[in-house]
């Protein structure tokens, strides 16, 4: 069997393919850099067969070149693929290899052990059976220990084995183990983590690999390959029927079927099922693979179902037993790993994706964030790299979820950056907030559309952003002035002016400038279901803000316009002396000089004012709301 990196779906496919009907475990091994990860993995390959001869031949050319051992194999160069790897000896990436014994297939994911990539080990994490969290027998416990023990007891990896590597460097002695594994037991417990297993061994000779090892007659548990072998697997088809819908199937008008990998339990034709979150129920009518027709199919099957009622059900919708349904809520208490190098931004919209569903949310700053040191918490307005914290998520919609300790399928879900579109955190929902099931809306006999019809006209949000200085306000107020006169109803939100009262406890650093778009968003949002053609001139330097404020609107119903005015030349009028003062340093945080701007990339209006006046830009923009509000 090949060993060289491939794409983990394909691998996968042929490895379920030559070793049909054994059972697969998911590995995940860690540890801090140089505890021998790779070199462990690489003599689990060799040690069961699975290089090739080419390969072993390979492996002895490229260990006289790369290698850390002098002639003798380093096996660390049949996982570490990569050049900068091998040049730094260093895991980078997350490798995945596939293996198989007479007894079980093994998919193993070596993780890197740097702080820095943190985000590669919850991507091992998030689907392991089992973590081995190496350690050097000389070094001992060490803080990515800690960190990657707390990760593997936050990603509720269910089973795990200590590694006690390297005793050959402390003479094989049992005391050196004995209090590593001592240690380690204090860490389990206060984590409670499930049950470890400790084994000494040595990764470059594979003593207590595949094979006992003579030099430790002292240890008399099994190698480690007896135990990947031998664990018992988490039964994930105990819990209820859980079908997370990934693609509706419908090749013509008289099939439609819903596609997905069972997340949990098993499921027949005839069973009972709600579909969430709207609620609808029904009952499976069959239940469809490439190998035909099934009569039963549990957690970790891809099938596709029919069902026997035409019922609302789409990509990201759950089907669920109908005596056991998800819970369906918008706010949350969850855990956030950070993994990008922006903070998070607390009350920024960012994309939450859990299973097949993406919808906008709002993440708060964190209630606590975990002090790896001391495992306790400890106060922080919001996440930096590799930080671990507890937040509320506030979703823009309602979404089937199940806590994360009971399904991590359905309970664990990542945070994407609207603009930039980097996975910037990995989160585990905890439960749902009880002010999510309390709130519900009011039904109104006087609705948005209504108030529109009494006002005669097509409520508006004119959105106008630009630096300090660059003519917000001034052009804001001209339009407005010559809406009025022409009889449209209108309020314009001013920047300055909302900070003496709506924001007047709010700075100017990264997250106040957020919340505050955010607070004059929804202002402008409850506006226009009056009726009113709204305007706000406000700095609004980030465009996830404003992308957020037009998802918050009717689609048509906001207009973004760009007062494009140079940084040299706002700094030139500098009307209010703010300029001045943040180049002296009194005023920090301020927009183009220490905090950044972020210009429009499609503004649905541009003005450039250095070649025209705001008398003649507002007329412009007049015009054009006109037309719009004619073409509506």
């Amino acid at each position: 069997m090949a060993t060289r990196p491939v794409e983990p779906a394909a691998a996968a496919a042929a490895l379920l393919a030559d070793h049909a009907g054994k059972s697969l475990l998911r590995v995940l091994t860690c540890g801090s850099v140089d505890d021998g990860k790779s070199t462990l993995i690489g003599r689990l390959l060799a040690d069961t067969g699975s290089v090739p001869e080419d390969q072993l031949e390979a492996l002895a050319r490229d260990s006289a070149r790369h290698g850390t051992r002098g002639t003798a194999p380093d096996y660390a160069l049949l996982v570490d693929g990569l050049l900068a790897e091998r040049e730094q000896g260093i895991t980078i990436d997350v490798a995945y290899r596939f293996f198989a014994t007479p007894r079980r297939k093994f998919i193993v994911a070596d993780a890197p052990g740097h702080e820095q990539y943190t985000r590669n080990m919850v991507t091992g994490a998030s689907t392991a059976d089992l973590a081995i969290l190496l350690v050097d027998a000389r070094k001992g416990l060490l803080p990515q220990t800690r960190r990657h023990a707390f990760l593997a007891h936050l990603m509720r990896i269910p089973r795990l084995v200590l590694a006690v590597n390297k005793m050959d460097l402390v003479g094989y002695a049992q005391e050196a183990f004995a209090r590593i594994e001592a240690d380690f037991a204090g860490l389990a417990g206060q984590l409670s983590l499930p049950p470890v297993t400790a084994i000494p061994l040595v990764a470059t000779s594979g003593a207590n690999l595949a094979a006992p090892a003579e030099a430790m007659p002292w240890y008399r548990g099994p190698t480690l390959l007896e135990h990947l072998e031998t664990v018992e697997l988490p039964a994930r088809a105990e819990g209820p029927f859980r079908l997370p819908v990934q693609w509706v199937n419908r090749p013509d008008a008289s099939f439609r079927g819903f596609a997905g990998t069972v997340a949990s339990g098993t499921v027949a034709p005839g069973d009972p099922m709600r579909i969430l979150p709207g609620g609808s129920e029904t009952r499976i009518e069959r239940i469809v693979t490439a190998d035909g027709d099934r009569v039963r199919a549990s957690a970790g099957d891809a099938i596709t179902v029919t069902l026997a009622d035409p019922v609302d059900c789409a990509r990201g919708s759950v089907i669920a037993a109908a005596d056991a349904p998800v819970e369906v809520a918008d706010q949350f208490e969850a855990t956030l790993v950070w993994l990008d190098a922006e903070p998070l931004l607390p009350g920024r919209a960012y994309l939450m994706k859990s299973g097949a569903t993406t919808v906008p949310a709002r993440i708060a700053a964190p209630k606590q964030v975990v002090d790896i040191a001391t495992l306790g918490p400890r106060a922080q307005k919001t996440l930096g790299l590799n930080d671990i914290g507890t937040v509320t998520a506030t979703t823009q919609q309602p979404i089937p979820f199940a806590a994360f300790d009971s399904d991590r399928t359905l309970g664990g879900f990542i945070l994407i950056d609207r603009d930039s579109h980097r996975t910037v955190a990995a989160g585990m929902i905890r439960f749902a907030l009880r002010r999510s099931r309390n709130i519900h809306w009011q039904a109104l006999d006087i609705t948005p559309e209504a108030h529109a019809r009494l006002m005669g006209q097509q409520p508006l949000v004119l959105w106008f952003t630009g630096l300090s200085g660059a003519g917000k306000s001034t052009i804001a107020n001209l339009v407005e002035k010559r809406l009025y006169s022409l009889g449209y109803r209108t309020f314009l939100l001013d920047g300055d002016n909302v900070r003496h009262g709506l924001a007047k406890d709010l700075g100017f650093t990264a997250a106040d400038r957020v919340e505050n778009i955010r607070r004059v968003g929804e202002v402008a949002k409850l506006m226009t279901e009056a009726g009113l053609i709204v305007l706000t001139a406000f700095i609004s330097p980030f465009r996830a803000e404003r992308a957020m404020v037009r998802e918050l609107l009717p689609q048509g119903r906001f207009v973004e316009i760009f007062i494009d005015t140079p940084l040299a030349e706002a700094e030139r009028r500098d009307a209010k002396g703010l300029y001045a003062k943040a180049r002296a340093g009194e005023l920090r945080n301020f927009t183009g000089i220490d905090s950044p701007y972020e210009p429009p990339t499609a503004p649905d209006i541009h003005v450039d004012t250095m070649v025209e006046t705001p008398e003649a830009a507002a007329e412009r923009i007049v015009e054009a709301i006109l037309n719009r509000i004619a073409a509506s």
